[in-house]
């Protein structure tokens, strides 16, 4: 028969492996913690094969955009984002339509500014606090007819063909207006330069690897007369970035062939 010291030792052991097992499993979890929120999943679902697509026919790096997106639009929350389909937040041009100044409620038990009149006629009075808000200069990608007015704001919200087409404008805009080497920003015309060196020294899918990625959102963002100057929001790309899993993400479906639900399961 067993002592009571040797019958403890694999206890201890499966004790031990147990929370080995355990703190792995939690570091894990927190590297991809943001894939956690249902928010986060469906805007990503519907927006990522269109920035891979514009990505590989424009040579941009796919997860750092995603990334962007995410942080412009609160993955898709914004009331900006949602009236315009302007997921980068991208400033109007010369002749663009822009979004006027809007007078809408903020909602105390939703916690957001509601621009659907149809979700607004459902909120308590007590609970709506209007304010007048201010011209957002950011490009209006809804149809021409309705494109810098003040009608028919939630047309992008149940028309899921017209909310693509505004997706892609934006994304069109962005590779071919913004990152390019004609634009009057030098930052932005520099970063084009730089992702054209690195694509011929490396070939394109060097634009897939988190070191590039994470080095192109340092170069578009963070100093004056950039994408953001705030020197946070590298920072908060770059984390977005990360705690999504957009690096892996867009490497699965680009390079394994997953669909979007496969690579968003995919931990390994």
């Amino acid at each position: 028969m067993l002592t009571n010291r040797y019958m403890f030792k694999p206890f201890l052991l499966l004790s031990s492996l147990s929370f080995t097992y355990a703190i792995i499993g939690s570091l894990y979890a927190d590297e991809y913690s943001l894939r956690k929120y249902t928010h986060v999943k469906s805007f990503y679902e519907t927006l990522t094969p269109l920035v891979i697509e514009m990505s590989n026919k424009h040579k941009l790096p796919a997860a750092s955009i995603l990334a962007v997106a995410g942080l412009e639009s609160g993955y898709g929350t914004g009331y900006v984002s949602q009236i315009t389909g302007n997921v980068l937040s991208l400033g109007a041009f010369k002749g663009d339509k822009e979004l006027p100044g809007l007078y809408l409620p903020y909602s105390k038990g939703l916690k957001r500014i509601l621009f659907d009149p149809r979700e607004i006629r459902k909120r308590p009075k007590k609970d709506l606090f209007f304010k007048k808000r201010a011209k957002s200069l950011k490009r209006d990608y809804r149809p021409y007819r309705y494109a810098g007015t003040k009608h028919h704001l939630e047309l992008l919200k149940y028309n899921e063909l017209l909310r693509t087409k505004a997706h892609k404008a934006c994304l069109n805009d962005f590779a071919t207006r913004w990152i390019t080497l004609n634009s009057k920003i030098k930052v932005f015309k520099n970063a084009r330069r730089w992702l054209n060196r690195q694509v011929y020294l490396k070939k394109e899918k060097i634009l897939d690897s988190m070191s590039l990625n994470i080095a192109f959102i340092n170069k578009i963002g963070g100093v004056s007369h950039s994408f953001n100057h705030r020197r946070s929001w590298p920072k908060k790309v770059n984390f977005i970035m990360k705690r999504t899993g957009l690096i892996a993400l867009v490497n699965d479906i680009k390079y394994k062939n997953m669909s979007f639900e496969e690579a968003w399961e995919n931990k390994k």
